[in-house]
């Protein structure tokens, strides 16, 4: 297949591949608090998350709002405070869809048709 041919079929990978998914995670500051927040594996507030970085606690609460708009986190509200938390199988099951397409795509095959640098 073409590749002008490939970009003509829709699949499965086209569906996971989501750019607001892929941009909420491309931050290092995102990255550490949800590596932060997966750590702790229990649902934490802003200023309790805001201790594991060196970033402003308003920064920290775009962060963390961004993490959940793309379903990495989820949210309650206890009075005038915000628990976030990790979306485990949401996460977990969007990786591995992921590896499964792209392994459906071509996978090991892939290895063989392209040069290595070395």
């Amino acid at each position: 297949m073409t590749p002008q041919q490939a970009a003509a079929c829709r699949g499965p990978l086209d569906d996971l591949l989501d750019a607001e998914w892929f941009k909420a995670l491309s931050d290092p500051t995102r990255l550490q608090l949800l590596a932060c927040l997966a750590k702790c594996a229990c649902p934490s507030s802003v200023s309790d998350v805001t201790e594991c970085c060196s970033v402003d606690f308003s920064v920290v609460s775009r962060h963390l709002t961004m993490l959940e708009k793309a379903g990495v986190l989820w949210s309650v509200k206890q009075g005038r405070t915000v628990r976030y938390g990790v979306q485990y199988q949401h996460v977990s099951a969007t990786l591995r869809a992921l590896a499964d397409a792209f392994e459906q795509c071509g996978g090991d095959r892939e290895k063989s048709r392209v040069p290595r640098d070395g």
